[in-house]
């Protein structure tokens, strides 16, 4: 870019993030190495003010803002930001929020992305929120992939045990997910002999009004679930994450470990089926899953995995996601 620019980031608390590991930490350090300017606040201090009238034109516009602290940003263990005061600063003079927050995507993630609706867009008076709140709202991880069924393993999105019952009798071997959940919380393998899948069911139904997905379970997980990072639409590495012994789950939040790994000509063709879509949508950061030939997820809210990849491959992804950033506000 030709001038700083301004970037708010909307996450959660940064005193407590693993900067080894953080991937918004990574995209801060990033955009601070450019000479952007960084403000940090967290989802609970936005606040949308309907009425206010605009300079000089009498009409009412909404204004978003929200309680920011400057920040600057580096890599020190137990040391890595210095804040400034915080003040209340309207977001539309900002030009880049990115929405960095982690899920669950809960009706408070929903209604923040219908609030930064209000100031999203290239141009004055505007600031560009990445990724595109309308697109993140539309498109929950587990249900955007739905979309692309010829991609995914067999699955079922359904309230009714009956049908779950069915699904297992047929495919013997089931991972239960809530739809909205992370970092594997709330997962479990279902065999086809276990006992336990009408309590799991009575559980989940007492606590929740949302269906379940269900699928097929993949062995090729043993060898890892692969993270693949795409930055508008296309591929720019991977990682395989292996789940730990005894664990069905590969998250990184529950054990799994890092490891390099290549992209197949079955990731490609992934990567091509879905890129058209999520840069049309505005999903400029995007993760996505891959166990052995199946898509199993898109992640669109916060991904992760930038560190761990370029720790393998010795690039700068978070340069890349900045790189598009850049072009889309030039571009206008």
């Amino acid at each position: 870019m030709s001038r700083p620019l301004k970037i708010a980031v909307q996450m959660d608390p940064l005193e407590q993030v693993n900067i080894d590991a953080d991937s918004t930490f990574a995209l801060m350090l990033e955009a601070s190495r450019r000479g952007h300017e960084l403000l940090v606040y967290g989802v609970e201090s936005l606040r949308l003010n309907e009425g206010v009238q605009a300079s000089g034109k009498g009409a009412a516009t909404g204004r978003l803002r929200a309680v920011a602290r400057p920040v600057e940003v580096r890599r020190r263990q137990g040391d890595h930001a210095v804040f400034g005061e915080g003040t209340l600063i309207d977001l539309a003079e900002t030009d880049v929020i990115l929405m960095r927050q982690d899920p669950p995507f809960d009706m408070g993630y929903i209604t923040a992305t219908h609030m930064l609706e209000h100031v999203h867009g290239v141009g004055p008076g505007r600031s560009l929120v990445v990724n595109d709140p309308r697109s993140v709202r539309d498109a929950p991880e587990k249900l955007l992939v739905t979309h692309f069924p010829e991609l995914m393993p067999p699955t079922l999105v359904a309230w009714d045990r009956n049908a779950i019952t069915e699904f297992r009798r047929e495919h013997r071997d089931i991972i239960l997910k809530p739809l909205f959940g992370n970092g594997g919380a709330g997962i479990f393998r279902v065999k086809e002999d276990d006992e336990n899948l009408a309590s799991l069911l009575e559980m989940h139904f007492s606590r929740s009004r949302e269906p379940l997905m269900v699928q097929r379970y993949e062995p090729k997980v043993r060898l890892g679930d692969k993270r693949i990072i795409l930055v508008e639409g296309q591929p720019i590495g991977a990682i395989n994450r292996v789940p730990a012994t005894g664990e069905a789950r590969s998250n990184m939040h529950v054990g799994g470990r890092a490891e390099a790994v290549a992209l197949t000509a079955r990731d490609q063709e992934i990567c091509a089926a879905i890129g058209p879509l999520l840069k049309e949508k505005g999903l400029i950061f995007v993760g996505i899953d891959v166990i052995g030939d199946w898509l199993t997820e898109i992640n669109v809210t916060s991904p992760t995995g930038l560190q761990e990849l370029d720790r393998f491959e010795g690039g700068n992804s978070a340069g890349l996601i900045w790189d598009a950033i850049e072009a889309r506000l030039q571009e206008g």
